[in-house]
């Protein structure tokens, strides 16, 4: 007799649900922490990962241990490891973590494409990263890109957290003085910028020319203190920085995830058609997941209020006389 196949851990997940203040926050300071959104087993598998990283027992393509590093050294090649996703099962899995996904999906809508990830390995001593835009890296149209930083260790003032400067989610995107990065250059009287998001030992960072504008927030300069399964959003335009991990002997090490509405353009690692239909669906080009993580991009009867207004029985429109009233909503048609 054929055994069933053991259903998916992420689909017996209980969902997220995001309040009404959590959206309120999120959309005037430009982040949000949400509390206990990762399950405690669920970090205990991603803290046994970093470890067996650390000690050689799983390698990354391109981030590779050899058994006569010190510690020291394997700290230093593992500080910031980039799309895991592409190769690990594990880090698949995690980005489309469903309680996640469930914020992102409340905060930007009901299409989400599962765009970057990054696993922060950062030891006692390891340096921060100076104040940066994420859209300045990953741009997408209409603007949507939203991080979601996973806290795997408490993060603290001691060992490097994340610093917010809220309501700076109002600045445009800086651009480029030279070299890489994308900005809203369009705008007359917009600065460029040079020195974005380096390495930074201290609190000056006085290279860094988003440091004189984050200046102007400075002064409600927010700490984002997390614990174990906490997550921080934040959306693509807010200045935000890391400093010093000052401790002598915690990690502060954490997944960030990066996400965009699936309905948004990008032109980033090789445009929408690399990157993963995590939730609803979209009309442009998307990637399946290379593990079979359950996501919408797995699911052929995948669904959007975006593609039918499914909830919206009626809507208010102008009829052929030029009144208003309410009709039901026009469908997409089914493809042939």
């Amino acid at each position: 007799m054929a055994i069933a196949a053991k259903p998916h851990p992420w689909l017996e997940v209980e969902p997220y649900r995001v309040t009404v203040d959590q959206y309120r926050s999120f959309r005037r300071d430009g982040y949000l922490i949400a509390r206990g959104v990762v399950l405690p087993e669920h970090v205990a598998e991603l803290l046994a990962h970093t470890e067996a990283l650390l000690l050689g027992e799983t390698q990354v393509e391109g981030y590779e241990i050899k058994p006569e590093m010190s510690l020291a050294e394997r700290e230093a090649r593992l500080l910031r490891i980039h799309m895991g996703h592409r190769t690990m099962e594990l880090w698949e899995r995690y980005l489309l973590y469903p309680r996640v996904l469930d914020v992102v999906q409340a905060l930007i809508g009901p299409d989400v494409l599962a765009m970057q990830t990054m696993l922060f390995m950062k030891g006692p001593g390891s340096n921060g990263q100076g104040f940066h835009q994420d859209s300045y890296y990953i741009p997408t149209f209409p603007d949507s890109l939203i991080g979601a930083w996973i806290a795997l260790d408490r993060a603290d003032t001691e060992n490097g957290c994340l610093w917010m400067s809220p309501g700076s989610n109002a600045e445009p995107i800086y651009p480029p003085a030279h070299g890489y990065g994308y900005g809203d250059a369009g705008l007359a009287d917009i600065p460029a910028v040079e020195n974005v998001g380096g390495h930074s030992n201290d609190d000056e960072d006085p290279l860094n020319k988003l440091k004189p504008i984050a200046a102007t927030y400075g002064k409600v300069e927010a700490p984002a203190i997390m614990e174990p399964g906490d997550i921080a959003l934040f959306g693509g335009h807010i200045l935000h920085r890391s400093l010093r991990n000052r401790s002598q002997d915690r990690y502060r090490r954490s997944l960030v995830n990066h996400y965009c509405n699936a309905r948004s353009f990008t032109s980033w690692d090789g445009g929408n058609k690399n990157h993963i239909l995590a939730r609803g669906n979209t009309h442009l080009e998307f990637a399946m997941p290379r593990f079979g993580t359950p996501c919408a991009a797995t699911n052929p009867d995948r669904e959007s209020v975006s593609d039918s207004g499914m909830i919206c029985p009626t809507m208010m429109m102008a009829d052929e006389d030029g009144m208003m009233g309410a009709q039901e909503p026009a469908l997409v048609p089914e493809e042939e």
